[in-house]
């Protein structure tokens, strides 16, 4: 094999491996985003497995709390809390308390 022949080899999968990044850069920047308003009022609070590949989480959307059910195959919605009903939205932004475990403030607010 000739210099010129490598040359020839190496130089589309040059121009490829460019294009492919210019396509991640172009994705990371434009994928969360759908009539102009980005996906940032979505946050995972908290996290606990419950079982292997299963996990119990509770995530805020906007001015509700959502409880989770998450599995290898699906996603359960197990409860709904809206900000009218509990300050359980404002208590989590200020106390994500290292104190308290997942386990407390599931039961505190299930019941509720």
């Amino acid at each position: 094999m000739s210099f010129f022949e490598i040359i020839k080899l190496i130089f589309p999968l040059l121009i490829i491996s460019l294009m492919l990044y210019g396509l991640l850069l172009f994705v990371k920047k434009y994928s969360f985003k759908r009539g102009g308003k980005s996906l940032q009022n979505i946050k995972v609070l908290s996290n606990q497995m419950i079982m292997p590949k299963k996990f119990l989480s509770v995530v805020r959307v906007k001015d509700k709390l959502l409880i989770l059910g998450v599995s290898e195959n699906n996603i359960n919605l197990l409860k709904e809390i809206d900000a009218e009903e509990s300050d359980l939205i404002a208590e989590a932004n200020s106390n994500l308390n290292l104190n308290q475990g997942f386990a407390d403030l599931f039961k505190k607010y299930l019941n509720k």
